[in-house]
């Protein structure tokens, strides 16, 4: 492990084999059922954690799991730091897993269960404050146990002697720290799922996970937008948000009259998309130009790829919506350069975590390529996915600049941006022809 890791976020969890897991849970679904409520589970704690721990330098994430074998929890999770949890009581299984990382030299330990999907990326970090001025925090479950423990030293007396499985966990976890001296932090109380009872809590939260907000800088769009916001409002995502950078025809009033949320802001594009993504309240940012359709079900493979761990972002294959000479060659090249570099653009509909996007500070108030300089560091977090179903863009800069003096301009653009030119100094590159580097 690194010399700079200072925390680790460890995920207990058990391989999702039909009758061994959530076995409480199998009356009201089978075990069939009940295995996939778990698998769905564990899938988004560890998508929010991987987002969480590779949001700053020095975390790292931990599965630490029961039932199956190192092979069989990468095969279902992807390429994780894995453990055991090894023998014994739930108790001594938390002990033996918080002394290890502590060994490994980290400062704060954090565990949580993954039968708690309301637990979002901004409760764990108010777990990791609270570690700098607690020795001891606890995220309490509603059932009277916790869903989170985070520590800052190894304190194996907590998880001796309790009533794992009762409501008197919290209790009599809470009570051992403070014979010990210790006054824990308490986070806000939350439910998990271990009852049939909690099943629509459980689907309440599931679906909030996948919410989608989808943002559209606009200056001057109203026919893009009377042509988009429908197909949008088809495919029924959390919302879609407008926002407008000064337009002098009826982009606003159209956006409202077709049901989109409509912020203003400064002109210029990684301005506009920031103050959308402020105004967002979906779990995922979808940043989407007015001229490009998305794919039909879009909020499902948008949700699919975010819910990966090593994911940091996604976008939709590019496909030019009206015929052009060349354009076949067009989207090979734009497909090469995905498939090679991971570097999909603006106008592909990029999304991503909103919680990861918040960490990263958004977009860089450039005049151009701010979706490229996105991408980039996003890249450098995790892997940036394209998915096979297509977004269809429009093809006027490519038929009124023309193909190849549209294609070298823009090469030329992004060679002087790779020789460090200033973003100011690109904009006199491009016409009005080219307004978007592809």
């Amino acid at each position: 492990m690194p010399a700079a890791t200072t925390l680790s976020l460890v995920i207990f969890t058990r391989l999702p084999q039909p009758g061994r897991v959530k076995t409480r849970l199998i009356p009201a679904l089978g075990a069939e059922g009940a295995a996939k409520l778990h698998d769905q589970m564990t899938r988004l704690a560890v998508a929010r954690g991987w987002a969480f721990c590779a949001a700053v330098p020095g975390r790292r994430l931990v599965i630490a799991y029961d039932g199956g074998s190192e092979r069989q929890l990468r095969t279902w999770l992807g390429r994780l730091n894995c453990l055991p949890q090894g023998e014994g009581d739930l108790g001594a299984r938390l002990q033996r897993t918080v002394a290890g990382e502590f060994q490994r030299g980290v400062r704060s330990v954090l565990v949580i269960g993954a039968d708690c999907p309301r637990l979002q990326q901004g409760i764990v970090e108010s777990a990791a404050f609270a570690l700098h001025s607690n020795d001891l925090t606890f995220g309490p479950a509603k059932d009277g146990g916790y869903y989170l423990v985070g520590l800052r030293k190894p304190i194996p007396e907590i998880f001796a002697g309790i009533p794992w499985g009762t409501a008197d966990v919290l209790t009599v976890s809470v009570r051992k720290a403070q014979e010990l001296g210790i006054e824990p932090a308490l986070l806000e109380p939350l439910p998990d799922v271990d009852q049939p009872d909690d099943l629509s809590e459980a689907q309440a939260a599931l679906q909030t996970s996948r919410t989608i907000s989808v943002i559209i800088p606009a200056l001057n769009e109203a026919p893009n937008l009377k042509r988009l916001l429908p197909r949008l409002s088809a495919a029924q995502p959390h919302e879609a948000i407008v926002v407008d950078g000064g337009s002098a025809d009826d982009t606003v009033a159209a956006a409202i009259a077709l049901g989109a949320k409509v912020v203003r802001a400064s002109r210029g594009r990684a301005r506009q998309m920031n103050a959308g993504a402020t105004a967002a309240t979906g779990e995922h940012l979808l940043f989407l130009h007015a001229d490009t359709d998305p794919p039909e079900r879009f909020p499902e493979v948008v949700s699919t790829i975010l819910d990966q761990a090593m994911v940091s972002a996604g976008a939709f294959r590019f496909v030019l919506r009206e015929p052009v000479i060349g354009g076949a060659l067009i989207e090979w090249g734009v497909a090469l350069r995905c498939a090679l570099l991971q570097l999909p653009y603006g106008d592909q509909g990029l999304f991503v975590r909103r919680a990861l996007f918040q960490s990263l500070g958004g977009f860089c108030d450039w005049p151009i390529l701010e979706d490229l300089e996105m991408v980039r560091r996003l890249r450098a977090l995790g892997r940036i996915a394209i998915t096979p179903e297509p977004a269809l863009t429009s093809s006027r800069r490519w038929r009124d600049g023309g193909v190849i003096r549209t294609f070298l301009r823009h090469q030329l653009i992004l060679l002087a941006h790779f020789l460090d030119a200033h973003p100011n100094s690109l904009v006199l590159a491009r016409t009005s022809a080219s307004p978007r580097v592809k």
